[in-house]
């Protein structure tokens, strides 16, 4: 979309926004790696729902500061908040509304979470067609570990130090989760990293990418959401129709690889 003219651009289009954010992710990986995974699926399902779909799709520039308040002890880290970035989606929302018709905000760091539930929520509530998903590889290790460093390693090869990576905290995130919201990733892991990116390799990160931008395809073909506006899975229990959604928010994670409850 940022490279089109503007009568180049489709009345109605799906539209896919990417959420990433600039923070750090350990020695060995850029800062921009949350932003890089959440444009590169939102850029590949658009190609492959083009491809089979009547409606136009698109593939938004992407929103590269978030909420990157737990990374904020680390030089090069940029949060905006919680409160910012929800204006920012919602007013992205609105101004895409007057020529868009569906939006679809594709997340790349667990720290945007509930934010993207509550502006998805009060969207919602103001009638705009808007949901959101994240680039989730259930199961993976939390930041900067083996999964992103794979990934990248597939996507952005000449971005990755791999001799620089260190093994960090290996705890799941679960665990980490009270600490790191009182504390900061820092206080738990001075490298940043959560995780092992030993053993991280382009093809696995292949694989992964590619399980990634499946599911978003998948998903925002069914159109299937949960109470949060998330988009999930055709085997998901569905919103009943007319029902209240809950903008309760989850706890801020480090990075999204990891499939959110």
């Amino acid at each position: 979309m940022a490279r089109s003219v503007w009568p180049a651009i489709p009345a109605d289009a799906l539209v896919l926004v990417p959420v990433g954010s600039t923070e750090q992710h350990g020695p060995h990986l850029p800062l921009d790696t949350d932003s890089v995974v959440a444009h590169s699926v939102a850029q590949a399902a658009a190609e492959r729902l083009t491809g089979g779909r009547d409606r136009p799709v698109l593939s938004a520039p992407t929103i590269a500061y978030g909420a990157s308040g737990e990374h904020a002890d680390f030089p090069g880290t940029v949060s905006i908040g919680h409160d910012a970035l929800r204006i920012v989606l919602v007013e992205t929302v609105r101004s895409l509304s007057l020529w868009a018709g569906r939006i679809v905000f594709v997340n790349g760091h667990g720290g945007n979470v509930p934010t993207l539930d509550a502006a998805v929520g009060q969207l919602r509530d103001e009638g705009h067609d808007v949901a959101w998903l994240g680039c989730e590889t259930p199961g993976s290790d939390a930041h900067a570990g083996r999964t992103e460093t794979s990934v990248m390693l597939h996507l952005a090869p000449g971005d990755v130090r791999l001799p620089e990576a260190v093994v960090g905290d290996t705890r799941p995130l679960a665990v980490l989760m009270p600490e790191l919201m009182t504390r900061g990733v820092r206080a738990v892991s001075p490298s940043g990293v959560l995780g092992d990116p030993t053993g991280a390799t382009a093809m696995e990160g292949r694989a992964l990418f590619e399980s990634m931008v499946s599911t978003a395809v998948r998903r925002i073909a069914v159109g299937r959401l949960d109470t949060r506006g998330r988009l999930t899975d055709p085997a998901s229990p569905r919103t009943p129709p007319g029902a209240p959604a809950s903008h309760t928010p989850a706890p801020p994670a480090p990075c999204t690889k990891a499939a959110h409850p």
